[in-house]
């Protein structure tokens, strides 16, 4: 029964990392779709299937909804920690509002003193655009006092009651800033899934085989 159990899981464990790399395949596709496409303004998005925005580019200008800077959490960069500056944007009198990925910026020598981004009135969008942020969280999500706040996990429903404002729920990661663009959207392809998905397998056969030649040795 412990035999069977295990195997079982190992099973599902490959079929997960399998399908993992089927859907990280059709969504690489999509995105060298989009990546083909000129790029879209704020305004003129469609927000209603988020899905078929994820990996998009966007252009034109946007102004920053002062005061609010979000100084995101335990980012890693080059095996130093810091923060991604995360700041709402707009687009005339388009909504919802957006979150812009501002890039990286270090941890002062203190952790009670926050770094104070200078952050532009205006700027050019430039980058991709990822759908339903999040993140994991553990205990409080958003520090309150003055701008910058620091900020565990993206989510969007309290940022947006904080703002007063529908926001998009997504990301948009910009390339040119005045801080570090350090986004890989693609972390790991779908090769990689692919031979975990064998090794998981391979493992499940190990189990199963080594527990009946086991159980047959241990059989009266």
């Amino acid at each position: 029964m412990f035999t069977l159990v295990v195997t079982a899981g190992l099973c599902k464990l490959s079929l997960w990392q399998w399908q993992r790399g089927m859907e990280k395949e059709a969504w690489l596709g999509r995105m060298a779709v989009a990546q083909q496409v000129a790029p879209l303004t704020l305004a003129r998005i469609d927000w209603r299937n988020l899905e078929s925005l994820d990996g998009l580019s966007l252009g034109g200008e946007v102004e920053w909804v002062s005061p609010h800077v979000w100084l995101l959490d335990n980012q890693a960069v080059a095996g130093e920690i810091g923060y991604d500056v995360i700041i709402p944007v707009r687009a005339g009198d388009a909504r919802p509002l957006l979150l812009v990925n501002l890039g990286w910026v270090p941890v002062p020598a203190s952790r009670q003193q926050l770094p104070r981004p200078v952050i532009p009135a205006t700027l050019e969008l430039d980058g991709l655009l990822r759908t339903a942020p999040g993140g994991v969280l553990l205990g409080q999500n958003i520090e309150s006092g003055p701008y910058p706040n620091r900020l565990q996990s993206i989510r969007v429903n309290a940022l947006s009651e904080i703002i007063g404002s529908p926001l998009a729920d997504a990301v948009f990661y910009q390339r040119q800033t005045p801080f570090l663009h350090h986004y890989q959207p693609n972390v790991m392809p779908p090769e990689k899934h692919r031979a975990y998905a064998v090794q998981w397998l391979g493992l499940a056969l190990v189990m199963l085989v080594g527990g009946l030649v086991l159980t047959r040795r241990l059989s009266p």
